[in-house]
C-alpha cells in the first residue's frame, strides 16, 4: 500500500453533492467478544477493560465481557431509539461473529436502512497477529466476507479491521476482493487514494478522537464535555469546508456499551440534533462518500 503525503492546503476542492460542506458519518461499532480463548496469554478484547486486572483468555472474565454484552443487550436498543427519534440515518460496523450469533441486532439496522461496514471476524483477533503471513490474514477477512454477504445478502463494499489493527498486506487484500473503501488510516478530514498492487482504494478515515471509547472511557470526559467536543469539532471542520471552498468529513465512533449508557445518551441525542440543525452537514454513508470520490477525484491530490 502506498498513498502519498499531501497537506490539506495543498489540495485541489472537494465539492461535495448539492452543496454539502460536511460529510458526517455516525458509526456505531457492533461488535462480538469471545468469552474465553484458548490460551494462556491475557486476551485482547479490542478496547480498554472497565476492570484493567487482566486474566488468561481461557478464564471467563466476567466483569469486562458482561460491561460489552449490557451494549448488546440494552445500550444499542437506546442508541437505535435516539436516531430513530432524531429522525437521522446512522452507519454501522459488524464482526462476522455478530452476524452470526447476535443477528437481531443487525437485523435492526438493515430494517433501518443503515450503512454496515465489515469489521473483521471477532474483534479480539486483530489483523496484526498475521502481519507476517498474509495467507492468514487473507483467509480471515475471506471468511468475514463470505458471512457479510451470506448474511447481508450483498457483497461488502468496505472494511474497518478490529481496534484499527489492519496491515500493510490488507488493503492489497481487500481491493483484491473487489473492496471500495478502507477506513483504519486516520490521518485526514478528507477522503483520498490509496494504491495497491489490486488497484485503488478509497481511504475514508475513522476517528479514534472523536471516539466515545477515547473521551469516556480513556480521557474520563463527562457526558457534557462529550457532547461539547464533538460539536466543537463540526463547527470548526465546517467553518474551514466554508472559508476554503472544500468539503469535509468527519466521523464520530460511538460503541454501545460506552455511550450506549443512560446517563450518557443525552450527548448523542443533542450532538445529532445540532448536526441536523446545520446547513451543510450532510448525513454521508461511507459507500456513498467513497463511489463519489472514485469519481470526482481529479485534481484534488496530484
Amino acid at each position: 500500500m502506498q498513498y502519498p503525503f499531501s497537506a490539506i492546503t495543498q489540495r485541489g476542492p472537494i465539492l461535495w453533492p448539492d452543496g454539502a460542506q460536511v460529510a458526517l458519518i455516525v458509526t456505531v461499532n457492533l461488535e462480538h467478544w469471545d468469552m474465553v480463548k484458548d490460551t494462556d496469554a491475557p486476551y485482547y478484547a479490542g478496547g480498554p477493560p472497565i476492570l484493567p486486572s487482566t486474566l488468561p483468555g481461557n478464564i471467563a472474565d466476567f466483569p469486562n465481557y458482561s460491561w460489552r454484552e449490557y451494549g448488546q443487550r440494552v445500550g444499542v436498543w437506546r442508541l437505535f431509539d435516539v436516531f430513530d427519534q432524531v429522525g437521522v440515518p446512522g452507519g454501522c460496523t459488524i464482526n462476522a461473529k455478530t452476524a452470526l450469533e447476535r443477528f437481531p441486532i443487525v437485523e435492526a439496522a438493515m430494517e433501518r436502512n443503515w450503512e454496515i461496514l465489515a469489521h473483521n471476524y471477532e474483534q479480539g483477533e486483530l489483523l496484526t497477529d498475521f502481519a507476517h503471513d498474509a495467507a492468514k490474514e487473507r483467509d480471515v477477512i475471506l471468511r468475514t466476507l463470505e458471512v457479510y454477504k451470506e448474511v447481508i445478502g450483498k457483497p461488502a463494499k468496505g472494511w474497518l479491521s478490529s481496534s484499527l489493527r489492519g496491515t500493510v498486506n490488507t488493503c492489497g487484500i481487500l481491493a483484491e476482493q473487489g473492496l471500495i473503501f478502507y477506513c483504519d488510516i486516520m490521518n485526514d478530514d478528507q477522503p483520498y487514494l490509496i494504491h495497491t498492487e489490486h488497484g485503488d482504494i478509497v481511504s475514508v478515515p475513522y476517528s479514534i478522537e472523536i471516539n466515545d471509547y477515547t473521551m469516556l472511557t480513556r480521557m474520563s470526559f463527562s457526558t457534557d464535555q462529550f457532547l461539547q467536543a464533538m460539536k466543537e469539532e463540526l463547527s470548526v471542520i465546517l467553518s474551514e469546508a466554508v472559508a476554503s471552498g472544500s468539503g469535509r468529513m468527519m466521523n464520530v465512533g460511538l460503541h454501545p456499551h460506552v455511550s450506549g449508557c443512560a446517563y450518557r445518551v443525552r450527548a448523542i441525542r443533542e450532538f445529532l440534533k445540532y448536526a441536523k440543525s446545520l446547513d451543510g452537514v450532510w448525513f454521508a454513508t461511507r459507500e456513498e462518500i467513497a463511489e463519489w470520490y472514485l469519481q470526482n477525484n481529479a485534481g484534488h491530490i496530484v
